[in-house]
């Protein structure tokens, strides 16, 4: 019997039971191969897959501090293209929602700006899940965190996901999209095109977190769909700023079933105005990106 192919990101890593960031890394690296090098921020990933004397990663894999992944993924890009091999390796920079989106924007938008030929990928936990449940810029409206706590006058996260797909888009990369964990041939598929591209390439992908978002381990991949069906988290794709792909929903569900599966969200069950807010939210995600199926669809 052939042995089984060897994943380049291992077992034997300190992730919690059910974690979709786990199960996205393995699907992108293995599927970037071999001939990769990854700049990882600090973060959850960083720590559960790099616990010294130990590593997870098959592949040359360098820590950067929370903001500058991809200030060291363009220095590691550029030093390729002065040794003439980029065109062999690709180059991946890495980090969750707080090094994306608010710790590591600045150099992030450096180094789509630049035009780097690198690979973005954002693990969208939607908190900094690593050191204690706070709020990030991509934690979902009204989502209960340790910075955004319950309260007489606070019903959890008051503000909306910060539009990263927008504001890569405005700096003209030529590929942008959406994944989730749960849908591991989608992630698969958007690497390979992503990596096919030259230039900088921007992939969010949405990773459910058992701990901060309390739902069971053994419900990740249920709750990942849920977010896809509502229409909370749309999966979309980019080229040169058109849009060419997005994931249709011949049935939508209601909010309420994605927010009554986790307890970061109980408390908006019972406020009929609230849920209709993250309602609205789903419904202008579904009329943006045409996410509903029409009956010509179908035919």
């Amino acid at each position: 019997m052939a042995d089984a192919p060897r994943h380049l990101f291992g077992s034997g890593h300190t992730a919690c039971a059910g974690c979709g960031q786990a199960i996205a890394a393995r699907l992108v690296i293995d599927t970037a191969g071999v001939s990769t090098i990854v700049a990882n921020s600090t973060g959850c990933l960083e720590v559960f897959s790099s616990k010294y004397p130990e590593t997870a990663w098959g592949v040359p894999w360098i820590h950067s501090l929370f903001e500058n992944s991809s200030a060291v993924a363009s220095g590691i890009e550029a030093a390729l293209k002065y040794l003439g091999t980029k065109d062999k390796i690709n180059v991946i920079c890495q980090a969750g929602d707080g090094g994306t989106a608010d710790i590591g924007l600045q150099a992030l938008s450096g180094m789509w700006e630049r035009g780097h030929d690198v690979l973005s990928i954002c693990y969208d936990n939607e908190a900094y899940e690593n050191t204690g449940v706070q709020r990030s810029g991509l934690t979902p409206y009204g989502a209960n965190t340790s910075t955004t706590p319950l309260g007489m006058r606070s019903t959890g996260n008051p503000r909306p996901k910060k539009p990263m797909i927008d504001i890569a888009l405005a700096h003209g990369i030529p590929y942008v999209a959406t994944s989730s964990a749960v849908y591991p041939q989608d992630i698969q598929r958007k690497v390979k095109k992503a990596l096919s591209i030259k230039g900088p390439k921007y992939l969010q992908i949405h990773v459910p977190c058992p701990l901060g978002w309390r739902h069971e381990s053994i419900k990740t991949l249920e709750v990942g769909r849920l977010a896809v069906d509502t229409g909370l988290y749309p999966l979309v794709e980019y080229e040169l700023g058109k849009v060419t792909n997005v994931r249709k929903l011949t049935q939508i569900k209601p909010v309420e079933e994605y927010l009554k599966a986790q307890g970061r969200f109980k408390h908006l069950l019972s406020n009929p105005e609230e849920v209709k807010r993250v309602q609205d939210i789903a419904n202008n995600n579904i009329e943006k990106f045409g996410l509903k199926v029409v009956i010509s669809e179908k035919l």
